[in-house]
């Protein structure tokens, strides 16, 4: 009867409904100038149903595309600043030309009130898309994050990352203001859509870069959710619990207060499936650990075995916190959040790694088990006020603070390729640590003149502590010609303090009109670093640790001083905006050790540049792009001459006459959405080329120990970019196809040392990928993708072999909801890996699938889900560099069934008053 129904339906929704296209143009009905970026859509005329919508082009055309099985459609046009446009058009025709549309600028009424007309579902207002929420539909129950994958050039992936037109989501905020810090997924998996009223999309800036007109982040988005005034005042929220086999276990629970510009909420959960922060158990948190073939910026090539558990181990985590964000006044923003973490997780773990030298190979092969323990608090604080129009004042405190245990053991051998021993080691250690910091940012920006000039004064500042107790019983023997022994047992009693600011000052100044401006600024930053390891040995005549062992314990103080005069100008008009700036910086590096009076000073003296450029071809369509010379100094570890033994099988000592790094880099990119063909494309590209690059140099002696130090190389570069291109077709007013296409490049050159021979490596990777998304409303929706990627790592050295490597990955998410108040969800991989060694496993497959069934008048939700059903879940991988070839395997996450239940609750009402149906009504 089912199929009988679908079938029925199919056929039914293909007989009844026609394909149109409605076109025209707009124009200023008073300067005849034609008008970009309005909103042209058509609905039903029974019932408002929104049937298709576009966008106008440069010219003022647009061209309505749709499906309906209506004889007649209302024709809708909308532009900021101008009276709304409504027309009845018969679309007995499948192709409707209409007049040139003469728009009518708005006018204000008497009492200087603007009618408020019908909202559009699209609407483009200089630097901000919005999205008006009730013209997207979606399942019934759906939450943000099913909102914005509804929205056009908006993607969301399995983790909850978004992007909009290939540019990043950075940035999450509800009605202005951060909710629960720097996680997006607590907003977007647990604000329901039915709430929400708009979302705002605009490039990510602070809010004293907004107060003065100034760009923000070019290659980054901030969405912004609007929720409905309609339904700003009440009570909402959801809690969940589960079990399942193997001991597994869920819990979360969410409450929030709406009053207006009151807002008050609360969160706690915790579990032990390898879910971190917060969530519900949703089935596509599940594949948190999902990865592909990678590279590192040294060169290295992972690949192999997937681990969907969420990273290595198996961790039990709880969680909990509370938001708050009022308004003070007209011009007094103030919101705060209160966040606690805990876990404890255990990893076992098989390393066996093939070294590579010049003129040689050996064999290292370990097992290690690690307990660890944490507890961290965090409290981030952000109070804004505007004194008035000119002045902003703005001070943002964070404190955190985290406790923690670890116990780690180690053993560990290296052999020649005959087989032949050269030295063993095994470890035991257990550590204790705290950490309390505090960091604070104060920002006063002053507006004069009326042409977009200020002046700015910022000051940050940050302090720590951190504090640990480490004992150590380690057995190390070298064997060879010179055998030697060192055992260990040994408490190490340490503490960093670290105190640091920064002061920059920065002045704009018009210098033609709002177009041309002349900017200054200048930066001073301190930071002093206390750094004590006492190291003392057990004394086996009074049974304590108390022989103070100097040769590995220190007492570093450590100054990095700089200061940066800055100048440069911005020109911007309609379509573009030119920045450029030069500097010149002045850095101190210096570092006393106490324990063996070793110093150190050097100074640094750089000239950095900079350059911005966007520009907008039309409305929608924008480029950017953007170069930067930047001076990194070598870091105090990396310069300083002290000796660290604290491993006997790999000795570290830092390089004095080390060079800061020039670091060149280029990025550009641009992006696109044609509302009328519903079809987008981004590009994105960035490279760079560094001279005097800080690399590490290591020997290995004939009994296979290293010594490692530094040293500056030039000629190291790298390089990435993706492209993408997605069209949606609506086949008719319940059936939408999707195609997404996507293209990721990668590569790099390192400069690397091999007992003391330098070589070049280079890798190259490439990673296409197709996805091909179908919707039927109501009913289900069916995505599957591939993606194949390559990577080939190649060398100037004979003693190396050029490696490449290919992954095949299949993935298929499916949503059936059909019949009522019944949803099945399947998150299905398969990975195939042709290149890897004999005994490595070459293909996986991984499904993960849960059933839920909707209750209490769909406020509850009854779930079974199966992880990793057919069991086939490892955490085995490999990673290829010059130097060596690694095989990894760790604890993994394994099969288990859990049954849940939700609950969820709403009393939010109009402002001013609440809904009086109560919780469980």
């Amino acid at each position: 009867m089912r199929i009988l129904t679908l079938t029925l339906l199919f056929i039914s929704s293909i007989a009844f409904s026609q394909e149109f296209s409605i076109e025209g143009t707009l124009t200023d009905a008073e300067s005849g100038v034609p008008l970009e970026s309005a909103t042209v859509y058509a609905e039903k005329i029974q019932d408002s149903t929104l049937v298709t919508y576009t966008i106008s082009n440069q010219k003022g055309y647009f061209k309505l595309i749709g499906n309906t099985g209506a004889s007649e459609v209302n024709v809708n046009i909308s532009f900021v600043g101008y009276e709304n446009y409504l027309k009845k058009v018969s679309i007995k025709e499948s192709i409707v030309q209409l007049d040139s549309i003469k728009m009518i600028p708005a006018q204000e009424t008497l009492d200087g009130i603007t009618i408020t007309a019908k909202r559009a579902p699209v609407t483009i207002k200089k630097d901000t898309l919005e999205f008006n929420v009730a013209s997207f539909k979606t399942k019934k129950d759906a939450n943000v994050e099913d909102l914005l994958k509804e929205l056009p050039g908006v993607e969301v992936d399995s983790d909850g990352k978004i992007t909009v037109n290939g540019k990043p989501v950075n940035k999450i905020l509800v009605n202005g203001k951060p909710f629960f810090g720097d996680d997006p997924t607590i907003a977007t998996r647990n604000l329901t859509k039915e709430i929400v009223d708009k979302i705002q999309v605009t490039d990510t800036k602070t809010d004293s870069e907004a107060f003065a007109g100034e760009a923000g982040d070019d290659e980054n988005k901030t969405i912004n959710i609007t929720i409905d005034e309609e339904k700003n005042k009440g009570i909402f929220g959801r809690v969940a619990a589960g079990g399942g086999t193997d001991e597994r276990f869920e819990y979360a629970g969410l409450i929030n207060y709406f009053d207006n510009e009151l807002r008050i909420s609360a969160l706690g959960g915790g579990n032990n499936t390898n879910s971190p922060g917060f969530s519900f158990g949703e089935l596509d948190k599940m594949f948190g650990g999902a990865r592909y073939i990678s590279t590192n910026s040294n060169g290295a090539i992972n690949y192999g075995g997937r681990n969907f558990g969420g990273g290595q181990g198996i961790t039990n985590s709880r969680v909990g916190g509370a938001n708050f964000a009022d308004e003070l006044g007209k011009e007094t923003d103030i919101s705060a959040d209160y966040f606690y973490s805990a876990s404890n997780s255990f990893n076992n773990e098989i390393r066996n790694r093939e070294n590579i030298l010049p003129d040689d190979l050996f064999f290292s092969n370990s097992t290690s088990s690690t307990r660890s323990e944490t507890d961290g608090h965090s409290i981030n604080v952000n109070f804004k006020t505007e004194i008035d129009s000119t002045f902003q004042i703005e001070v943002r405190p964070q404190f955190n603070y985290t406790k923690g245990v670890n116990f780690y053991s180690d053993n560990e051998t290296s052999s020649r390729i005959n087989g032949d021993l050269t030295n063993q080691s095994s470890t035991d250690r257990f550590s204790e640590s705290k950490n309390a910091s505090f960091e604070n940012r104060l920002e006063m920006t002053k507006k004069y003149g009326d042409r977009g000039g200020f002046f700015r004064v910022r000051f940050n500042n940050d302090i720590s502590r951190d504090e640990n107790d480490d004992e150590l019983q380690s057995n190390t023997e070298v064997f060879g010609d010179d055998p030697n022994t060192i055992i260990r047992n040994q408490l190490t009693d340490g503490e960093q303090k670290n105190n640091g600011f920064e002061v920059q000052t920065r002045l704009r100044y018009p210098i033609l009109g709002d177009n041309l401006y002349l900017e200054g600024t200048y930066t001073y930053e301190s930071d002093n670093r206390e750094d004590r390891q006492s190291v003392f040995d057990f004394d086996e005549t009074t049974q304590t640790y108390s022989n103070f062992n100097t040769e590995q314990s220190t007492d570093f103080d450590n100054k990095n001083e700089s200061s940066k005069p800055e100048i440069g100008m911005t020109y911007k008009d309609d379509k573009l905006r030119v920045s450029a700036n030069v500097a010149y910086v002045n850095r101190t590096l210096e570092s006393d050790d106490a324990v063996r009076n070793v110093n150190f000073k050097n100074d640094f003296d750089a000239v950095e540049t900079g350059l911005r450029v966007n520009y907008s071809f039309t409305k929608k369509f924008r480029s950017w792009m953007g170069y930067s010379l930047r001076n990194n100094a070598p870091s105090v570890g990396q310069l300083s001459p002290y000796v660290n033994v604290s491993n006997p099988l790999n000795i570290r000592t830092g390089n004095p006459d080390l060079k800061p790094t020039n670091r060149h880099s280029i990025y550009l990119g641009g992006n696109n959405y044609d509302f009328q063909t519903k079809s987008g494309f981004y590009a994105y590209m960035n490279a760079s080329l560094s001279n005097d690059d800080v690399v590490s140099q290591t020997t290995t002696d004939e009994d296979f120990v290293r010594t490692t130090t530094y040293t500056n190389v030039d000629g190291a570069y790298n390089y990435n970019g993706n492209l993408g291109w997605n069209k949606s077709k609506q086949l008719d007013s319940i059936r939408t196809v999707t195609l997404n296409l996507g293209f990721n490049f990668y590569g790099n050159k390192s400069v690397n040392f091999n007992n003391n021979i330098q070589y070049d490596s280079q890798t190259t990777t490439f990673r296409p990928e197709i996805g091909i998304g179908f919707t039927w409303k109501d009913l289900f929706d069916i995505d599957p993708s591939y993606s194949i990627s390559s990577s080939r790592n190649t060398f100037d050295i004979a003693a190396f072999e050029d490696e490449t490597y290919i992954q095949h990955t299949l993935e298929l998410q499916t949503n059936f909801t059909y019949p009522e108040n019944f949803e099945w969800n399947n998150d299905i991989n398969y990975n195939y890996n042709p290149d890897v060694a004999e005994g490595f496993q070459r293909s996986a497959f991984f499904w993960n699938t849960s059933i839920s069934y909707s209750v209490i008048k769909d406020k509850g939700l009854v779930t079974l889900k199966a992880y990793d059903l057919l069991n086939q879940n490892t955490n085995a991988r490999r990673t290829s560099t010059a130097d060596y070839i690694q095989d990894i395997q760790s604890t993994v996450l394994q099969r288990y069934f859990m049954l849940s239940f939700s609950y969820k609750f709403n009393t939010l009402g109009k402002k001013g008053e609440t809904d009086d149906n109560g919780w469980w009504n």
